[in-house]
């Protein structure tokens, strides 16, 4: 607890004994019930004095209508109506409700501090005489060089130069697995150093670096309110006031008529009391707060709350193929040799033979075969569109596509699948096929499985050949999918998709790398950055950003934000409708203050207890 919520604990506690001690000496001498009744007003002003301020500034600033002028009337006109038990237990437990939603909220907030940890102190500069001093990360300019020690945070992105170590990145992306850095790796600012320590030359200053725009993202997060936030606003604002005229016309009008001013003054008051919007005002922000809190201690920061309430009226997502469904790099995905042969053998040939090509898939060949020797390849022959031909130790080889095989002389049946299969042959022998493609990653699968168990329809947008994408997608058991497409036509996709929406609370999403797909991340309803570590445009153009690579991510934001969307209405409704049959039970008689309390305060504490269910964090089944 903060120092000022151990106050406010202590002023409960005296308030709660001295009121125990004057209800005590009531008891035991009845005959000076009257004047003993007075010193309620001890403990009555040890726990109401600060809301009594409160409400006084609140007049002299003009901002009348609040909970603390609420409590102030009520618990004032209690006391002055006699009634001094029923005042002072008002104003109690209306402070113990504050006492415990100030700590809920505390806690909310936590989660975010967590994620302010991120934010480097000091960085270890290496000047010219190569002499280290620590500097203030806002004051070292790019290019600088600094050194990072185990167990120290990185200041700042940058390049490593010298060094070789692993480093945590749990803070940014959620994942405990450390990323392993060598010379040539690039940092990321807010990771921790884990076991050797590392030089890194300074490629952004500390205010454009991704730490410090991720603490900006996260720290305005509240600017940007949902839609049943603002709703919750501006009701209040309306709200408040209105049942304080209701109020003074349940005061005045029965009395002219019944003369009875004590019992409909009361009967007001308990109206006021019940009146109180605190339940709504606070589960409400803080339902939101934990949910962008939680998200983010899973590596998903949610720019507002109207972001995390578009996530659950998600009814489409659109993928970009290359570097969001799939890795984004092409290799060796498959090496099968014909009977007799072996992959080994196979995988030298078609190495060998693509030597000097300089097409992208000889180069993927070549890899781990660098140092073999071409002394034994002679008559190279690079047939565009087919492949190439060449001799190694005197025999004739192929390498290149089924065109190639053909023109040849020999017959294969055609191998189906993702990407693009290489044949290989050697004397007019087929030696297997050598598959290369952008593999899927891993987790696309699994992800796009829980999309489609939460309804999410999924759509492919991608610039590689319609062929290419058709495999991926169906591979994926995705139906619809677009190819060769431009980064505009992918705008115009995603634009027809938001015409042919059937309502306004249909949202459609569009997940990309957040590079070359800023357009069309802004035109869509939610805009989600895949792998945004260090991609300003990815933090710049999205609504949700993914710090790593995992797909699954998307649908635990889906699932985060629907248990947030469905915690705050279950609250709306539920103070509503005590607070409607209890506001209907005062003015008939049939509700007095302590039912009043617990319309107000204990509505309160079930509604934070229920909107602090979203700090517990869902994770990835």
């Amino acid at each position: 607890m903060t120092k000022k919520q151990k106050k406010a604990l202590n002023r409960i506690i005296v308030s709660a004994v001295c009121f125990l001690i004057v209800a005590l000496l009531k008891h035991l001498f009845p005959e000076f019930e009257g004047w003993i009744s007075f010193l309620f007003l001890i403990p009555y002003f040890i726990v109401g004095l600060e809301v009594l301020e409160d409400a006084w500034k609140g007049i002299k600033n003009g901002s009348v209508f609040d909970e603390n002028f609420l409590m102030a009337v009520a618990t004032i006109g209690a006391v002055l109506l006699g009634e001094f038990q029923e005042g002072v237990a008002v104003m109690f437990f209306y402070q113990v409700g504050e006492l415990f939603q100030s700590y809920a909220v505390g806690k909310s907030r936590q989660s975010i501090s967590d994620l302010m940890d991120i934010c480097p102190e000091f960085a270890n500069v290496l000047d010219e005489d190569g002499n280290i001093h620590e500097e203030d990360p806002e004051d070292v300019p790019v290019g600088a060089l600094i050194i990072v020690r185990p167990g120290e945070r990185i200041p700042m992105d940058g390049i490593v130069i010298e060094g070789d170590s692993n480093v945590d990145t749990s803070a940014l992306t959620g994942e405990s697995k450390p990323l392993h850095v060598k010379l040539g790796s690039e940092d990321i600012s807010g990771c921790v150093n884990e076991s050797a320590a590392i030089k890194i030359k300074t490629t952004k200053l500390y205010e454009d670096s991704t730490v410090a725009r991720i603490l900006e993202l996260v720290e305005n997060s509240s600017m940007k309110k949902a839609k049943v936030e603002s709703f919750i606003t501006r009701f209040s604002r309306y709200y408040t006031p209105a049942v304080c005229y209701g109020a003074l016309f349940l005061a005045i009008i029965p009395s002219l008529i019944t003369s009875d001013w004590k019992t409909w003054i009361l009967r007001a008051l308990t109206f006021l009391v019940i009146s109180c919007p605190c339940a709504l005002v606070i589960s409400i922000p803080l339902s939101f707060f934990g949910g962008i809190g939680g998200a983010s201690r899973s590596g998903i920061l949610v720019k507002g709350g109207n972001d995390l309430e578009a996530l659950s009226q998600m009814s489409k997502i659109v993928f970009d193929k290359t570097g969001t469904l799939t890795e984004g790099r092409f290799q060796i995905v498959e090496a099968v040799p014909s009977e007799g042969n072996s992959e080994e053998h196979l995988l030298w040939v078609a190495a060998l033979a693509e030597s000097y090509s300089t097409h992208p898939i000889g180069e993927i060949l070549r890899k781990g075969y660098e140092n073999e020797s071409r002394d034994i390849l002679h008559n190279v022959q690079e047939i565009a569109g087919h492949g190439i031909r060449a001799e190694i130790n005197g025999s004739p080889v192929s390498v290149g596509n089924l065109k190639l095989m053909r023109s040849d002389g020999i017959l294969i049946e055609p191998v189906d699948g993702i990407g693009t299969v290489v044949y290989v042959t050697e004397n007019k022998n087929y030696l297997g096929y050598i598959r290369i493609a952008d593999a899927v990653r891993t987790d696309t699968y699994k992800a796009i499985e829980e999309l489609k168990e939460l309804q999410v329809e999924t759509v492919v947008l991608s610039g590689d050949d319609s062929n290419t994408v058709r495999q991926v997608a169906e591979g994926l058991g995705i139906p619809s999918y677009y190819g060769e497409l431009l980064p505009v036509d992918k705008v115009q996709h995603v634009e027809k998709l938001l015409s042919e929406k059937l309502s306004e609370n249909e949202k459609i999403a569009f997940a990309g790398d957040g590079i070359n797909d800023a357009p069309v991340l802004m035109r869509s309803d939610i805009g989600i950055a895949m792998g945004a570590m260090g991609s300003d445009a990815a933090i710049e153009a999205a609504d949700v950003v993914l710090m790593d690579d995992n797909l699954r991510k998307i649908p635990l934001a889906i699932r985060i934000s629907k248990k947030c969307m469905r915690i705050v209405k279950e609250n709306i409704a539920f103070s509503l409708l005590v607070k409607a049959l209890c506001l209907v039970f005062a003015a008939v008689g049939y509700a007095n203050m302590w039912w009043a309390v617990f319309s107000d305060v204990g509505v309160m504490i079930i509604a934070v207890i229920n909107a602090t269910r979203m700090l517990k964090p869902l994770k990835i089944e």
